[in-house]
């Protein structure tokens, strides 16, 4: 037990980590609901898979980093496998389970360090960025500030809108906040911007609200409910095996691979948490704990959990010890029962969220050098067709091809590992089975 003054250091770190990342709560099953599961049934397994898992990487991992679903991973699976596959979420979930079940495997047998060796950096930093794009696109699209325009393929709706006048004075709020680096500025954006939606479909917008498919953007369904396990066991393990959604299953993996490793990789570089090989302290226990994330995700109906880079909060606030994970993760279990106040929440206000946290995922396009056309070319191609195409698996296939092909035909082999050959084949497969 470290002395009271560090204690009380670890728990105010763990604080400051939860309010950076609670906002998950309701960003989550605002995009999974899209899918057709049930908005409290994900918030639910939000708060359970935030609560355990960040205990377990506090207890077990001794690591100041909170787990809990992953951005980027909760749009793959609604907006590529379930929207875009047409698979059902039921199915999506069991590949979720068996991405964990992969996961654990890599990581038990420390395979994950020749994929993780195979993967250039400037795909890595790629990818993390096109995520942060694909994020914006879907906050965009969720407040209908971008619709769709037969003449230019997208396009701006109208700006006369009280729907989009809302999110706009929101996004305002939340950029603000951001910038000025309030603790818990994306839920207080969150919060404040569903109230400005109050008025809408009361007082004024009446049609505007009715378009947006409610007579009333925001309404009062109580404050207190028991948790909502509908979701508990509901993953389909036998169809979710299927030919078809093995390029899924790896993509969930690959993607929760490379948020882990770079959010481990950024802690331990802001922290000074190095072992004495120089590796991030206690990667194996962190990628163990970020394997059973996965899998219990798919068991309690939720996207995959990962680790949060947001966990760099607490550490700028002296978190340095598995203190700082189990108090945040604590704090996420009250939110179990209070379904009704956070089901309130609309798109619109969760919109602005999304926007920021692209922000957030677009800075590792700085590490890219673009005067090195040969790195910056298949970066840039992962980075764009993730958002253009709607499909994280996309960005990431295209340009996993793109760097072997133009390494390869530039005399530059050395950069093309025998692991990434076989990364690519699975590529080509997935390309195969999608057309």
């Amino acid at each position: 037990m470290p002395p009271k003054p560090l204690l009380k250091t670890e728990i105010l770190a763990g604080v400051s980590t939860f309010l950076a990342t609670m906002y998950i709560i309701v960003v989550n099953p605002a995009i999974l609901s899209q899918s057709g599961m049930s908005f409290n049934g994900v918030l639910t397994a939000t708060v359970l898979l935030s609560f355990f898992c960040s205990l377990m990487m506090g207890i077990y991992a001794k690591n100041p980093i909170v787990v809990a679903p992953g951005m980027g991973m909760n749009a793959f699976f609604t907006f590529t496998a379930v929207k875009g596959m047409g698979i059902s979420w039921q199915v999506a979930l069991g590949a979720v389970f068996w991405a964990g079940i992969l996961f654990l495997l890599l990581s038990v047998f420390n395979i994950r360090s020749q994929i993780v060796k195979a993967i250039p950096k400037p795909l890595r930093y790629a990818i993390s960025a096109g995520i942060g794009l694909f994020i914006t696109l879907i906050g965009f699209a969720n407040a209908k500030f971008i619709v769709a325009n037969p003449a230019t393929i997208i396009g701006i709706t109208s700006l006369h809108d009280p729907i989009v006048i809302t999110f706009l004075v929101g996004l305002a709020i939340t950029m603000i906040l951001l910038v000025k680096r309030i603790q818990g500025g994306i839920i207080i954006g969150i919060l404040l911007t569903t109230l400005l939606a109050i008025p809408i479909g009361r007082y004024w917008g009446d049609a505007s609200a009715i378009n947006f498919g409610q007579k009333t953007l925001v309404t009062w369904q109580g404050v207190f409910s028991a948790p909502d396990f509908s979701l508990l066991f509901q993953l389909d393990i036998i169809n979710s095996l299927k030919i078809s959604l093995i390029p899924v299953i790896f993509a969930f993996v690959f993607t929760d691979l490379f948020d882990s490793l770079s959010t481990f990789v950024g802690v331990a570089e802001a922290a000074n948490l190095y072992d004495k090989d120089g590796e991030p302290h206690n990667i194996k226990e962190s990628l163990l704990t970020d394997a059973v994330a996965t899998t219990m995700a798919g068991l309690l109906g939720t996207s995959p959990g990962t680790a949060y880079i947001e966990s760099a909060v607490g550490i700028s606030q002296g978190g340095r010890t598995g203190i700082t994970a189990i108090t945040a993760g604590i704090l996420f279990l009250p939110f179990m029962f209070l379904s009704p106040l956070l089901s309130i929440i609309p798109a619109i206000a969760t919109a602005p969220a999304l926007i920021v946290v692209g922000v957030l995922m677009i800075k590792p396009i700085t590490k890219i050098n673009w005067d090195k056309l040969d790195d910056a070319v298949p970066a840039f191609l992962a980075m764009v067709l993730i958002p253009f195409t709607y499909s994280i698996t996309q960005g990431i296939i295209w340009g996993f091809l793109a760097w072997t092909i133009i390494k390869l035909f530039t005399n530059q082999s050395k950069e093309v590992s025998w692991m990434l050959i076989v990364i690519d084949i699975f590529a080509l497969w997935a390309l195969y089975l999608g057309h």
